[in-house]
């Protein structure tokens, strides 16, 4: 491009940027970059610059960046019926409950439009489960350093410890424990006990896996006692961990899970699902002025129908054992202290609290990564990434980690 074209893209990008600091509420410290278009697992920014994508929107665009079987789907959809009203049958809706029905334990569906509003719905039917069934039962148990989004509700909810004074007072009836501490669980869960809440892996956490004994021991004493377990696998599920579910991996079934993120491949959609045994909710207790819309029910079976049809949580299990295997090439090479991880959900933790740095840096290198946690880097690209974008994200990551860490 010449230098004259080069100036006048480079001043109408600064242009926009001035204009999202007057009329954006501010929430996060976002780069000064306008990204304007996608494809597959990069990136480019109004200037034109390239970026490969390691945050996939924070596991959200699972199969890369407008996957021509979303677009496709959403286009033909649109021409038919965006939405029809909540209150009424579509074919999509009932088509995506099916799927997600047959490919897993649960009976019923709910489909919200974000994790946190799926969450909600779970712990309004555990609570009224516990109301009904086990003699107005209404505390929920959750793990710290848990992740179950931004709601009021949903915060309280998590166990992150730095929200505990924002925006008091919020919900109470939450109770928690250290995640992967069977004795703490098994001293929480008492007769006012309605549901444990837990996350497979905790993503947001640095992504740190459950135990398989402490998963199925949860289980035993959800079972013990009378409590229902929620699973919240809005981040871990649509093959993100190397099965279609987490849970399959644990030998165990969930009473409730939620799903968001990849279910729609970036298109606003979640879900919640329940047995049949739990699925207590009566005509007004739940519902949404945007839930089951047609154009989020296609955008469900699109992706989620791909994912199946190509077995994309078997594609992610090796290109996650791919990059395991070259990120504990970097861990001996740069004296990381730990690699972890499942399918296409990883972590490294930084032997200092450097990982802003790095991705300071990484960006600068048209790398896009996440740190959950002052030390810890967290890579959640498209599940069906190729090779080649894991060896250059691996071989620019290997230049950040030495500059930084020199």
């Amino acid at each position: 491009m010449p230098a004259q074209a080069q100036a006048l893209v480079a001043s109408a990008s600064a242009d926009l940027i001035r204009q999202a600091e007057e009329a954006l509420m501010f929430i996060v410290q976002r780069p000064d970059r306008v990204m304007v278009r996608g494809k597959g697992s990069q990136l480019w920014d109004a200037e034109g610059r390239r970026y490969l994508d390691f945050l996939a929107g924070w596991a959200v665009n699972c199969l890369g960046h407008s996957p021509p079987v979303l677009v496709k789907a959403l286009a033909k959809q649109a021409r038919l019926l965006v939405n029809g009203s909540p209150a009424l049958y579509n074919e999509p809706m009932i088509r995506l409950a099916k799927l997600l029905t047959d490919h897993s334990c649960l009976d019923k569906v709910f489909f919200a439009n974000s994790g946190a509003e799926a969450n909600e719905g779970a712990l309004k039917l555990a609570r009224k489960w516990g109301a009904l069934k086990k003699n107005g039962a209404y505390e929920v148990v959750t793990a710290w350093n848990g992740f179950h989004g931004r709601t009021l509700a949903m915060m309280s909810a998590s166990g992150k410890a730095h929200w505990d004074e924002l925006f008091e007072p919020k919900v109470k009836g939450f109770v928690r424990v250290p995640f992967n501490d069977l004795p703490a669980m098994r001293a929480a869960i008492g007769p006012k006990t309605c549901a444990v809440l837990l996350e497979p892996v905790q993503g947001e956490a640095g992504v740190f896996p459950a135990d398989e004994a402490y998963l199925k021991g949860v289980r035993a004493l959800c079972d013990e006692r009378n409590a229902l377990l929620i699973l919240d696998e809005i981040q871990t599920g649509i093959g993100r961990t190397g099965t279609l579910f987490a849970y399959e991996q644990y030998g165990i079934e969930p009473d409730i899970m939620t799903l968001g993120k990849g279910i729609g491949g970036g298109f606003p959609l979640s879900a919640l699902l329940a047995k049949d045994h739990c699925s207590v909710f009566e005509a007004g207790d739940q519902g949404g002025t945007y839930c089951a819309q047609p154009l989020a029910m296609v955008a469900g079976l699109a992706v989620v129908g791909e994912v199946i049809r190509k077995d994309v949580s078997g594609l992610a299990r090796r290109r996650g054992d791919y990059l395991m295997k070259k990120l504990n090439g970097l861990r001996t090479k740069h004296g990381l202290t730990e690699v972890r991880g499942r399918g296409l959900l990883c972590a490294i933790e930084l032997p200092v609290e450097k990982a802003a740095d790095v991705v300071k840096e990484a960006l600068a290198e048209g790398l896009l990564l996440n740190a959950p946690r002052p030390a810890s880097l967290r890579f959640m690209p498209a599940l069906n990434i190729s090779t080649r974008d894991l060896d250059e994200m691996v071989t620019i990551l290997d230049r950040v980690l030495a500059k930084v860490l020199r």
